[in-house]
């Protein structure tokens, strides 16, 4: 029996993974979205369903002006004594904080903000008690780089012991995404290097102390497909996990790239959630995958495959009170601007003055793209009152990489759908049409390489409306550390909307 990778597919980079007897949860980074940290659940490893977020509210998540791209980097989970913690880096303030929790769905506590001058950092709860912040330095001053490590009180947040610089690596480029581990009585520190492209590598070294020092794998790197053909490129910042029956499991970042033609390989739909084997050789190191290497499909090995019960519906409503855990807003959302409850059974978007392009909060609500083929659509509801007003779809980057095919109404006081593309400094509405109606449904076909946009009127014909390339939205060209959203959103652009734009349903159906 196999699997397939990704498990987790989309962006949802740096996942860490605890174990709590049967059950395995699992965070990624969130960057500018909120709410922050999606927590995922699986009883197999493979099948995993989103419970919830660890950041939920702005006085844990603090993302106003909040560059594309910053925000949350690579959190850690841990569970001890009855409490799961999460670890992390908000990099818009360049501060590390942690949340806990008693239930994995929340609500999880306020922030406690140790002085930590790092990213990336990890917490190791030792057998004698001592529990133990492992980061990323040298950030400041003359500070080399490198893994930094302190002892740490965890109810109060404050360092007990200095704070030591205890590896760096094996030469590779930004060492970074430390877990430490104590197996077999050794201390085993784990480590990303290469940096977060094709270059990415896992390495790890070993010491009979927790501060070291620490012996290098002479097998290093234990998990990379660097100078490779694979479909499967820039694995990394690993975290491990050992199962009841002993057996031990990676889960990592990873990257499909599209390869189109003439311009190389492009990726699109962010860094994503991978799994592998992990076997101990003789002299006592892990080795991940097969000496490094994994695959798309892989064996399940002693995995206790459970039913697979995450699936969603192909259309989703917003007859809920609350919006479904797979849908985001750009950095801290305003109250005034979104609304379940105005119009019962829509989602309401009250469209602001900032709009896709700025480093605002927008009037935004988005999912990720998680397949490479998708048909997405939406049944929009809006009346622009004034020349400017406008909503719409988004395929969405970062502010200055996105696509809209949208409502609005024109200099000469008509109603009409446009479709526009913002690449870089490059902006340009390609297509515009009168369009008569209140009610449209808005949507795209997505191909590994190309969407197709298309508008219909409610029981109408659809009509296809412009098209992009998959690859100008990719962080080849666009940068950044994040995916493709698909997204609903308003704008007065400049000015407040006067009318509200409301939407009844979304459809997401996938095939790959």
């Amino acid at each position: 029996m196999q699997y397939s990778n990704p498990v987790i597919p989309g962006f949802h980079p740096d996942p860490s993974v605890c174990r709590v007897g049967e059950d395995f949860y699992l965070v990624t980074s969130s960057f500018e979205y909120f709410p922050g940290v999606p927590i995922f659940h699986s009883q197999d490893l493979v099948h995993w369903k989103q419970i919830g977020h660890c950041l939920t509210r702005q006085s844990q998540l603090d993302l106003e002006g909040c560059r594309s791209s910053m925000g949350i980097y690579a959190p850690t989970i841990r569970f001890h004594n009855g409490r799961f913690y999460m670890i992390t880096t908000n990099v818009k303030m360049f501060r590390n904080f942690y949340v806990w929790a008693e239930s994995p769905e929340g609500p999880w506590s306020e922030p406690i903000w140790p002085e930590w001058p790092s990213v990336d950092p990890s917490l190791f709860f030792d057998e004698d008690g001592r529990v133990y912040i492992t980061g990323t330095g040298g950030f400041f001053g003359d500070e080399p780089k490198g893994i930094y490590q302190a002892e740490i009180d965890i109810a109060s947040g404050k360092l007990v012991s200095e704070r030591r610089l205890v590896w760096q690596g094996t030469g590779g480029k930004s060492a970074e995404g430390p877990h430490l581990y104590r197996v077999n009585g050794q201390y085993y520190l784990m480590i990303a290097e290469g940096g977060t492209e094709y270059g990415h590598m896992v390495t790890i070294a070993r010491s009979a102390l927790p501060y070291g020092p620490f012996e290098s794998n002479p097998a290093n790197p234990i998990l990379s497909h660097r100078s490779t053909g694979s479909s499967i490129q820039a694995t990394g910042h690993a975290d491990l996990v050992q199962l009841e029956d002993g057996s031990w499991w990676a889960v990592f970042l990873g990257i499909r790239p599209v390869s189109v033609p003439f311009s190389g390989r492009h990726h699109h739909l962010g860094r994503e959630t991978f799994l592998a084997p992990v076997t101990w050789s003789a002299d006592g190191w892990p080795v991940i995958g097969d000496n490094g290497k994994i695959a798309e499909k892989m064996d399940v090995g002693t995995l206790p495959i459970a039913l697979d019960e995450t699936a969603t519906p192909d259309v989703g409503d917003f007859n809920a009170n609350q919006l479904g855990l797979e849908w985001n807003f750009l950095r801290n959302p305003r109250d005034e601007d979104w609304s379940l409850e105005s119009r019962p059974g829509w989602l309401t978007l009250h469209g602001s003055e900032v709009t896709l392009n700025d480093t605002g909060s927008p009037a935004f609500v988005g999912r990720r793209q998680q397949h490479f083929k998708c048909s997405v659509a939406t049944l929009l509801s809006f009346d622009p009152v004034h020349e400017g007003e406008e909503a719409g779809l988004t395929v969405f980057m970062n502010n200055r990489f996105h696509y809209e095919i949208a409502l609005t109404r024109g200099g000469d006081g008509g109603r009409k759908v446009i479709f526009r593309r913002r690449i870089g400094s490059l902006w340009r509405v390609e297509l515009e049409e009168a369009y008569e109606g209140n009610d449209i449904i808005l949507g795209l076909d997505a191909e590994p390489a190309q969407y197709t946009f298309f508008f219909a009127a409610p029981n109408g014909e659809r009509k296809s409306f412009g098209s992009g390339e998959c690859s100008l939205l990719s962080t080849e060209v666009a940068g950044g550390f994040t995916g493709v959203y698909l997204g609903l959103y308003a704008t007065g652009n400049g000015k407040r909307c006067e009318a509200p734009a409301s939407f009844n349903w979304f459809q997401y159906k996938h095939n790959s």
